[in-house]
């Protein structure tokens, strides 16, 4: 492991451990490669990173899943922007065995891809791992086991797509995930629509929204959505700020437009979903 990787601990057991993992790689600083040794599913919480397994290669943005078979060496690089930040749960093969066998298609456990893209189906899943980073022991056995098996469910049958791309248009769609990040927030800010974000990218709109969603898994529109809608969630459990600043601090016109959207993806609104941590 680099020097410039922090690993705080924050749980663990017989079988199994979880760690906040901060990143402060650069693109001066050459990939890394390790092995995995134990089975590894992590999400990704801020920043980006390119990962690279014998499964294939993947841009890691905010809200994708990295997954690590035991065994298999691995390369992380930040040739395209500086720091990352994970929550980073590992199993071993004997407890790895056990998820897996609780799910069906799960293919012995192995995963076939080297991540799973950001997703709305993901979404309610890693607004609670950042929620449970605060949780004592046995809540964050609880949250370990229900996040590794919708990580190996939505993975099993999923194969590698094809169709390479270059290193410039990763770096472009990397400063363009980082953009988002900082700016997703601002309410009706041109500089995250279509046009301006191709523009800045020195990318024709097609070509940069085609990009786009082949390395992040969504749209920019999707994207900024899901970054919008992960940071309002977090704050809804963690906090006390009324509903509505949250709202209007996440991005949105107005409570109503968020509520809706909100109990689409989380499927309670953002009231019930408060009273969650309260009972």
């Amino acid at each position: 492991m680099t020097d410039k990787m922090e690993a705080r601990p924050l749980a663990g057991g017989p079988g199994w451990h979880v760690r906040d993992m901060l990143c402060r790689c650069g693109p001066d600083d050459a990939p890394f490669e390790e092995e995995h040794d134990t089975v590894a599913v992590a999400a990704v919480l801020s920043g980006t990173f390119t990962y690279r397994t014998t499964q294939g290669g993947s841009l890691l943005a905010p809200g994708a899943i990295l997954l690590g078979n035991h065994g298999r060496c691995f390369q992380c690089g930040h040739e395209h922007g500086t720091g990352d930040r994970c929550l980073s749960f590992h199993f071993t093969a004997d407890y790895w065995e056990g998820i897996a066998g609780a799910v069906p298609g799960a293919h012995r456990g192995r995963f076939e891809v080297p991540s799973l893209p950001p997703a709305a189906a993901l979404l309610p899943t890693t607004a609670m791992l950042e929620v449970a980073r605060n949780l004592g022991q046995p809540a964050m056995e609880e949250v370990a086991l229900a996040f590794a098996a919708t990580a190996l469910g939505m993975s099993a049958g999923l194969t590698l797509e094809g169709g390479g791309h270059r290193a410039s248009d990763e770096r472009r769609i990397s400063e363009a995930v980082r953009r988002i990040e900082l700016s997703a927030h601002e309410c009706g800010d041109e500089r995250l629509s279509l046009g301006a974000l191709a523009a800045d990218a020195a990318m024709s709109p097609c070509h940069f929204l085609r990009t786009f969603r082949r390395l992040v898994g969504m749209t920019p529109h999707q994207f900024v959505l899901h970054v919008r809608m992960q940071k309002a969630a977090v704050r809804i459990r963690t906090t006390d700020i009324a509903l509505t600043a949250i709202a209007l601090d996440a991005g949105f016109n107005d409570l109503s437009t968020f509520g809706r959207r909100f109990r689409r993806v989380m499927g309670a609104s953002p009231g019930a979903y408060r009273r969650q941590t309260r009972s």
